[in-house]
């Protein structure tokens, strides 16, 4: 602590309270040492008293040798011992005075000490009396601006509380106004649901009708046909070696010959020319020629007949290149969030060049992969739902979506605007695939059915009820693959009625996927397992699990590779994990971007790239 002798230095910069500390202790100095200034005399000169008052008393005291007691003449003993008294105190009177003043003396030096630690506790009170009104000084002024501030949020509360009353006041009108919005939307959509049905009904009758025409067409024209049938084979006809002699019925019978017979007319002709007189060679082998050639109409006629309700024979699209090698993806070139919200559905062109993803934000986007990047092409607005399965047709003109609504839509690329609406299903549609014909689709729905549509016009041509609900669809030549909620996988034949095939698996059937060859299906279910069925056999030929692997959803897609080497599937942590097909091991799992549930995955037909999207907004790129 320093002293009043501690040197300060001008120039260096002293706190406030140092400064403080430093008065008090030089006041106390100060204080204590006046104190000590009258104290020290005093006591000094008490001790010099008393030192000669012990030394007079030494001298005083009589010595017993050199001492006679002496009376006076004619008094008593006791006379003169009263006389001694008075005149000359005896030592030990002396003594006992010297002690009660050395006592004394050392009560006061006592009581100058208490003095003097009185004092310095009275200094420490006054300056902690200082500090504690310098402190109720500072006290009070902040108390004085806590009521200040007290007074102010006093007036905001006051004005908090007369605008939330304001606002109160207008969100019960608010509410009110929703109530009755509500109200009329609920009218609305039952007024749509009203007018949906209404069209449906329409569509459908329409549809009949359409069909009803176009039966009562053909058995008019096949009837036509037999009756002109039954006519040249009554006709005779001479045929001689000159081809422009021949007469005019010659030529009607050729054109008439020219239309596919029925069996029985044919039949009949046949034996009537048996019957009939030897002709010349010439129009026996031409006739011959004729009734092959009908025979061969005819069975062509049949069997067009069989695939289409107008008898036009189908038309095909042009074959997609097969990809001989497919190159395994090792990581990620390109990551965007690609949706509002979850993205549901991914698939490439058939040109590798075009990719649409869908998801719950009802947006359809279609995305060029230049240089290992994603860029914007155009977005597709219109569906009335959340896509949950999106499809190429194979020439990569039109879109075809699934969607919540209850609907299919077709788009046409280039254009943002739904082309057409496929109306009909009364819950949920979870997938939409085009045919490999022309104009033809098949949707599975929630409501327990699969819809074969006639996309030319726009009518459901085939209605298939099932037991559970459609989760996924595939379509081959002749054949639709559904995949369904009671784990079970259902073939139908596109020329029959009935279901022609049922193979179980253990779990809910979540995604089909069937190889380019047409010979083998990979499905993928509930169960964390991927299952290879060879379509030959129809028979299950491998199982695929892995560590990790789980399906984060009922809508999981899992896809062949291109050249169908591998299987590719996301898992519910984000990874992506690809098995050989051949040998039945796991390839590679990768992760990556991927924060969130993977639900559907698209491998290019060129086999170069991987595109996957998850329940994040995520849509990923993989090379």
């Amino acid at each position: 602590m320093a002293g009043p002798s501690t040197p300060i230095v001008p120039d260096a910069p002293v706190a406030p309270w140092k400064r403080h500390i430093v008065l008090q202790l030089r006041q106390r100095d100060r204080t204590q040492k006046a104190l000590f200034l009258e104290l020290m005399p005093a006591y000094n000169r008490l001790l010099e008293k008393a030192e000669l008052l012990a030394q007079f008393s030494e001298k005083l005291q009589p010595e017993p040798s050199d001492v006679t007691p002496t009376t006076h003449q004619g008094w008593g003993k006791e006379e003169s011992q009263a006389l001694n008294q008075t005149k000359f105190p005896s030592p030990a009177t002396l003594r006992v005075k010297c002690r009660r003043r050395k006592e004394g003396l050392l009560v006061c030096g006592e009581m100058a000490y208490q003095v003097v630690e009185k004092s310095a506790a009275l200094g420490t009170l006054g300056s902690e009396l200082e500090q504690r009104q310098s402190r109720l000084a500072a006290l009070e002024a902040s108390a004085a601006q806590l009521k200040e501030a007290r007074a102010q949020l006093a007036e905001q509360v006051e004005a908090w509380q007369t605008l939330n009353a304001a606002q109160l006041a207008a969100y019960d009108q608010l509410r009110a106004h929703a109530g009755l919005q509500e109200a009329a939307l609920r009218r609305l959509e039952e007024e749509a649901r009203d007018l949906l049905e209404k069209l449906v009904q329409r569509k459908a009758r329409a549809a009949a009708e359409r069909n009803l025409r176009n039966e009562r067409r053909e058995r008019a024209k096949q009837a036509q046909v037999s009756q002109e049938l039954k006519k040249a084979a009554k006709r005779t006809v001479s045929i001689s070696e000159n081809p422009d002699t021949l007469g005019d019925g010659v030529r009607e019978r050729a054109e008439t010959l020219a239309l596919p017979p029925e069996p029985e007319s044919q039949e009949r002709e046949a034996c009537e020319k048996w019957k009939r007189s030897f002709r010349s060679a010439s129009a026996t082998s031409l006739t011959l020629s004729r009734c092959v050639d009908v025979v061969k109409g005819l069975l062509d006629f049949k069997k067009r007949r069989g695939h289409s309700v107008g008898g036009a024979p189908e038309q095909r699209y042009q074959s997609i290149p097969v990809c001989v090698a497919a190159r395994l993806p090792t990581r990620a070139q390109d990551v965007l969030d690609a949706h509002l919200s979850e993205v549901n559905a991914v698939c490439f062109g058939p040109n590798s060049s075009l990719l649409a993803t869908g998801g719950a934000d009802r947006l359809i986007r279609l995305w060029n992969v230049v240089g290992g990047r994603l860029e914007a092409n155009q977005t597709l607005e219109g569906a009335g739902g959340s896509i949950t399965s999106v499809d190429f047709d194979p020439s990569g003109s039109q879109v075809l979506a699934a969607t919540y609504n209850r609907a299919a839509q077709l788009w046409k690329v280039g254009e943002t605007q739904s082309k057409e609406t496929l109306s009909g299903h009364t819950d949920k549609v979870t997938a939409a695939k085009f045919k490999l014909t022309r104009h033809h689709a098949v949707t599975g729905s929630r409501d327990r059915t699969v819809k074969e549509w006639d996309l030319g016009r726009a009518y459901c041509s085939r209605t298939i009820n099932v037991l559970s609900y459609c989760h996924d669809v595939v379509c081959g030549d002749h054949i639709i693959i559904s995949g369904h909620n009671d784990q079970k996988i259902r073939f139908w034949d596109s020329r029959g009625p009935h279901c022609t095939q049922v193979i179980p698996v253990q779990g809910r059937v979540t995604s089909l996927s069937l190889s380019h060859d047409q010979l083998h299906l990979l499905s993928c279910s509930r169960d964390d397992t991927l299952k290879v069925i060879d379509l030959r056999v129809s028979n299950i030929r491998q199982v695929f699990r892995a560590d990790g692997f789980k399906c984060g959803s009922d809508w999981t897609k899992a896809v062949f590779s291109p050249d169908r080497s591998y299987a590719l599937a996301g898992s519910w942590d984000g990874a992506l994990y690809i098995w050989n097909v051949d040998t039945g091991k796991l390839e590679s799992s990768l992760r990556g971007p991927h924060c969130a549930a993977v639900n559907a995955v698209a491998w290019c037909y060129s086999g170069s790239h991987v595109v996957s999207v998850d329940q994040g907004r995520k849509v990923v790129l993989w090379h």
